[in-house]
């Protein structure tokens, strides 16, 4: 191989060539400078199954929108994984509320349950699971365990990912996704909200356009949060072929497990639920060994990500609970490449290569 295999990538064509060269031309338009906006929120709705959609500049954008719906604020506090994207956190804070970190399934990698039933208090107002890696989080003992408190879902890596029969984001009271370049359906940057709550709907809809009432005028604090009809466009043009992708996805996973899943634990999937194995993930012995293979593939022209690291681990929010699983696995996971563009033989090069590692790495049993 004599060219970078890259870990993350998407397919475009002549849909989002055509869909942009429309918006630009319309820049300005007053009958259709935002039309793709809204023909996005309407398919990307119908395509996940709920009655409204919002979207938004990123997912960060949607998840700190989601919450202000909700009400979360000064002397709440929201529950979620220790182990995910710093933006979980930081939109908590935001709103001046408290983020409360809770331990990981050891084989979903999302949040446990049981994490859950241990740090719900009075001041509880969200809990916030991450379908890490487009992985599923078991939903029914999530709202089980929440005792009725508001879920937000970050499903923002998960568009193409089922509990049973419901789709990523559908099953709590908000679900947001992000449309970040490295994503299934990446359109750069951007986002979207989605909910079957008419209040929570109108309610994050005018927080994301400065809370704008009628033509200028505001009656609270709003942000700038809408995203653009370019933007949308290229998101339109993606998810009318959003089947091609996730199902490359599914032959880009079935290639590597063929070749690795003897050797490491691999992204898991209960019986009834559908991963869109948008990152195929690898979980290796010990840190060492993780930053010895990382280098091990750069010399070999192959891009992979770490894990992310336990939030608590960064020393800017307070630590309530040990989370052993979180670090565990956020210490020791690998990102392969998953891009869609990968061919079969790519990643049979790329299982070969973390073998021949594997084989000569000194002291490390299967």
């Amino acid at each position: 191989m004599n060219t970078n295999i890259v870990t993350a990538g998407t397919l475009t064509g002549e849909l989002e060539e055509k869909y942009v060269l429309d918006a630009v031309r319309h820049l300005g338009d007053p009958e259709k400078f935002n039309f793709y906006i809204k023909e996005f929120e309407r398919k990307f709705a119908e395509h996940v199954g709920t009655k409204y959609a919002i979207a938004t500049v990123n997912g960060t954008a949607a998840l700190h929108l989601g919450l202000l719906a909700l009400g979360v604020g000064k002397g709440d506090e929201v529950i979620l994984p220790d182990m995910t994207y710093i933006s979980c956190a930081n939109v908590i804070a935001y709103t001046g509320a408290k983020p409360v970190f809770v331990d990981i399934d050891p084989l979903t990698w999302c949040i446990d349950p049981n994490g859950i039933k241990k740090a719900i208090t009075k001041r509880t107002k969200a809990i916030m699971p991450v379908w890490m890696y487009g992985n599923v989080p078991n939903m029914k003992e999530i709202v089980d365990a929440s005792s009725g408190v508001a879920i937000i879902e970050d499903s923002c890596p998960a568009v193409g990912s089922y509990w049973k029969n419901k789709h990523a984001g559908t099953i709590g009271d908000i679900g947001c996704f992000s449309f970040q370049g490295a994503k299934l359906l990446a359109i750069g940057e951007g986002g979207m909200l989605v909910t079957n709550n008419e209040k929570i709907y109108e309610e994050a809809k005018l927080l994301a356009d400065m809370y704008t009432t009628k033509e200028f005028w505001q009656t609270k604090i709003g942000y700038m949060y809408e995203m653009n009809n370019v933007s949308a466009s290229v998101g339109l043009g993606q998810l009318e072929h959003i089947h091609e992708l996730l199902l490359k996805k599914q032959l880009i996973y079935q290639w590597y497990a063929e070749e690795l899943r003897e050797l490491y634990p691999m992204n898991h999937c209960e019986d009834g639920n559908t991963i869109n194995h948008w990152m195929t993930s690898i979980i290796v012995p010990n840190q060492t060994y993780r930053a010895k293979l990382r280098n091990y593939l750069k010399d070999h022209a192959i891009d992979t990500r770490p894990f992310f690291y336990p939030i608590s681990m960064f020393g800017i929010y307070p630590r309530r609970y040990k989370n052993p699983e979180s670090y565990r696995i956020g210490l020791r996971g690998i990102n392969l490449p998953s891009t869609v563009r990968l061919l079969e033989e790519e990643v049979k090069h790329v299982a070969s290569v973390v073998k021949d590692f594997a084989a000569d790495y000194e002291g490390y049993s299967q």
